[in-house]
């Protein structure tokens, strides 16, 4: 055979002859690879390592390595921000023994949830501790949070407006306290956990005050005494209980400074409160 064709043809795979022709009809030929130059004289030819053969298979299942699963981060509060209040039975029972002065460092010092860490001081309630009337609004706003007395800016002075067309004053048998005891920020309405929290400290201004009728000033303040979800104007006009103690709901001194025509309801609901309790003196 001419020398340079056996060249040519073991470069491309197909010698020795005889195994290529034996096995030519079991095994496939390997498809033809382009040919290569012969290597100039006087140097060996190279050889060229057979081309690599890749199963283009999927792997099996058990080659698939498993997927890695991170586990989730747990979600951590900002630095000095207390978690969302959680009901603490022992924290309830120890408030529910206070005083009034004992209540009111307790309320001051409270760190039960996050509005601590805005408020300039805590808010715990103003008035006669012997009143008959208990008026509970939402929460401090930025006077209040400034003086530390509930209702003293402009919703304040419409409400003591109010009391003294109803023969009542700040101070004489009226008790003012809020839903909440630090002012949200923003002034924004407080949220569920807040009430919660401060729920315990309501609840005993509730115990040592006795009041023998409630109102609340707005839909919070009347959520966090009923315990439960309500539209104030499915409630109003209405005698609905805290305990035993006679719970009328008007609306919020602040929402009737942005809302005038509705004063007028507000009236009608003080006066309904007013007269409810006449009703409940006359049978005593």
């Amino acid at each position: 055979m001419n020398p340079r064709r056996a060249a040519i043809l073991r470069e491309m795979g197909y010698t020795p002859l005889w195994r290529l022709r034996g096995l030519a009809e079991t095994v496939p030929a390997a498809a033809p690879q382009p040919a290569v130059e012969p290597a100039p004289p006087g140097l060996p030819a190279r050889e060229e390592a057979p081309p690599a053969q890749v199963s283009m298979a999927p792997p099996s299942r058990a080659e698939v390595p498993p997927a890695i699963v991170r586990p989730a981060r747990p979600a951590v509060a900002p630095a000095g921000v207390p978690a969302a209040a959680q009901p603490d039975p022992q924290r309830d029972a120890r408030i529910a023994t206070l005083d009034w002065d004992a209540l009111d460092a307790e309320i001051t010092a409270c760190r039960a949830c996050g509005l601590c860490e805005r408020r300039k001081q805590a808010v715990p309630g103003v008035g006669d501790r012997a009143a008959e009337w208990l008026f509970v609004g939402e929460g401090p706003g930025a006077e209040e949070d400034e003086r530390g007395e509930p209702f003293v800016g402009q919703a304040g002075k419409l409400l003591d407006a109010m009391l003294a067309a109803l023969g009542l004053a700040r101070g004489r048998g009226v008790y003012i306290a809020n839903a909440v005891k630090c002012r949200p920020p923003g002034n924004r309405t407080p949220e569920a956990p807040e009430i919660a929290a401060c729920n315990p400290f309501l609840q005993r201004q509730i115990d040592l005050l006795q009041p023998r009728i409630i109102v609340a000033l707005g839909r919070p303040a009347a959520q966090a005494l009923l315990g439960s979800e309500v539209k104030i104007g499915e409630v109003r006009g209405k005698v609905l209980r805290h305990g035993s103690i006679p719970l009328v709901v008007t609306y919020h001194p602040a929402y009737l400074l942005r809302n005038l025509p509705d004063k007028a309801k507000a009236w009608a609901d003080l006066c309904f409160a007013r007269d409810t309790l006449r009703r409940l003196g006359a049978d005593a």
